[in-house]
């Protein structure tokens, strides 16, 4: 049973925040989402405990197009950035604010970013296209991330000191629009850089949260030096570059880890 611990306590923290909302905010909703959530990303670790080849894409598409659906499109919430400066300005503790707080905020203290590896319906679709290890060297452009951030920040700020009417509806045009943007570069940017994650590396404002409490991450790739033979290539295949070799919290983009496990599927030596 011990190679199944990592997905049991997954979905036991998620199945803890679902029952923890619905009792605090009298709220029948939370249970479901968050418990949908947590069993669609236990399944993705288990079936890739299982060897499925497919594994992190079942989780990435059952929550990503969940959020993105079923959320945005069908209830009309804004789960992006926007969405969460809107409920926080509001002074609303659901939705976008929660959302944030549990995967993109707090979370990340415990599974790092693992949200971009499994959940997050941008990455879903870049995910789809060839350069799936980036084929070209690393760009010294990710301070595009902070603009990006800020232009979401002085847009809704904006809304409310011009005490624009109607906002709801704007931060529902707004979500599409954004996604439709963020889609249209990430893929732009994937074939320019030959790289998949490219949109991720340089442009999503999320990593403004996401880098600093993936820091402290608790769920972490981790090495055996005992058995690691500098082979390389765990490095090769990883989408985010990180050099997964060193168990220092200062190692190589240490704070990208998606925690994707490709290194470990390549690792010859089970050393990671």
């Amino acid at each position: 049973m011990k190679k199944y611990f990592l997905p049991l306590i997954m979905l036991a923290i998620f199945e803890t925040v679902a029952i923890s909302l619905w009792l605090t905010q009298n709220n029948i909703f939370y249970l479901f989402n968050f418990n949908y959530i947590g069993i669609s990303i236990s399944l993705g670790i288990f079936l890739f405990i299982k060897k499925y080849k497919y594994a992190r894409r079942v989780a990435q598409l059952l929550v990503g197009l969940y959020m993105l659906v079923y959320l945005g499109f069908i209830c009309g919430e804004n789960m992006q950035i926007e969405g969460f400066w809107y409920y926080l300005f509001t002074g609303v503790f659901e939705a976008a604010t929660i959302h944030y707080a549990v995967a993109k905020i707090f979370g990340p203290l415990i599974f790092g970013r693992g949200w971009c590896g499994y959940a997050c319906w941008t990455a879903m679709v870049l995910d789809f296209l060839p350069y799936k290890v980036p084929e070209t060297p690393r760009k010294r452009i990710g301070w595009i991330r902070y603009i990006t951030f800020a232009i979401s920040l002085i847009f809704v700020s904006a809304l409310f000191l011009a005490h624009v009417g109607n906002i709801e509806k704007i931060m529902f045009w707004a979500f599409i629009i954004g996604n439709v943007i963020y889609y249209a570069v990430g893929i732009i940017l994937a074939f320019a850089f030959k790289d998949n994650r490219a949109f991720c590396k340089y442009i999503c404002p999320i990593t403004i949260f996401l880098k600093p409490m993936s820091y402290f991450s608790l769920l972490r790739i981790r090495c055996d030096k005992n058995k690691c033979i500098s082979c390389g290539k765990c490095k090769n295949v990883c989408p985010m570059e990180v050099d997964v070799t060193d168990n220092s919290r200062k190692r190589k983009n240490g704070t990208e880890c998606i925690l994707c496990f490709e290194c470990v599927k390549n690792c010859p030596k089970d050393a990671l």
